[in-house]
């Protein structure tokens, strides 16, 4: 069964749009670990939109299940990495004004950068993995560059879900297939939801974890947190 990562940054945007600490950020994050999940992410923006540099160690003192903090790699990043010595970083290539992960990383041109962060993330004992998309070079770069795992970028697969579940998942399958003979480990996220986790889940080999959180928020104003992360866990078996 791959995991399941719940990102919890919709909670802290909530929040944040009020003030003060309704919806309390920790305290959802131990309820979907309560509820089942099994591990929580968190994405903090220079900004502090939404997680806060407060809420990443707040919540690592206190989370029981895997904690994966995703970022840009730059010195204050990686900084809160080695206070914080989460299961795993997730590197993504975002400048710091972008609204959300929208592309993954050319691994080939960041070669030197990619190989010296894996390097120092293993040296603490934190698990790397790099947000990529399905383009074999990519992969196959991120294996030389000696990082542990890949996350693929699943926004064009969920955006093309819907007319051609075939064809969306095509790219997909191919790029985890090399993955996995170059020994990479293989994460996915971004609009991955109800409607399309199962048929990707069902065609990607060796998938270890999806990290959800815009989709999975929404779905509990309806369903209830509880309800949507046992919804969530069912697809992921």
């Amino acid at each position: 069964m791959a995991k399941l990562s719940v990102n919890v940054n919709k909670i802290a945007t909530i929040r944040n749009a009020r003030g003060g600490d309704v919806p309390n950020v920790v305290q959802v994050a131990l309820d979907c670990e309560r509820f089942g999940a099994d591990g929580i992410t968190v994405h903090p923006r220079p900004d502090e939109r939404h997680i806060t540099r407060k809420d990443v160690y707040d919540l690592a003192k206190v989370l029981t299940t895997e904690f994966n903090i995703e970022g840009y790699p730059d010195a204050r990043f990686m900084d809160l990495i080695s206070d914080v010595l989460p299961a795993q970083a997730t590197l993504v290539p975002d400048p710091p004004g972008v609204l959300t992960s929208n592309a993954g990383w050319d691994t080939k041109a960041n070669e030197s950068l990619l190989t010296e962060l894996a390097k120092e993330l293993r040296i603490k004992g934190v698990r790397s993995s790099v947000f990529v998309d399905t383009n074999l070079e990519n992969i196959r770069y991120a294996a030389k560059c000696g990082v542990d795992r890949i996350e693929l970028y699943t926004g064009p697969y969920a955006e093309d879900y819907s007319k051609n579940p075939a064809k969306a998942i095509r790219d997909y399958v191919a790029a985890a297939n090399l993955a996995s003979e170059l020994g990479l480990g293989i994460n996915a996220g971004h609009d991955l939801s109800l409607e399309n986790l199962k048929f990707f889940k069902e065609n990607i080999t060796g998938l270890l974890e999806v990290s959800i959180g815009h989709a999975l928020i929404s779905d509990a104003l309806y369903f209830g947190l509880e309800n949507t992360i046992q919804q969530y866990r069912r697809l992921l078996k």
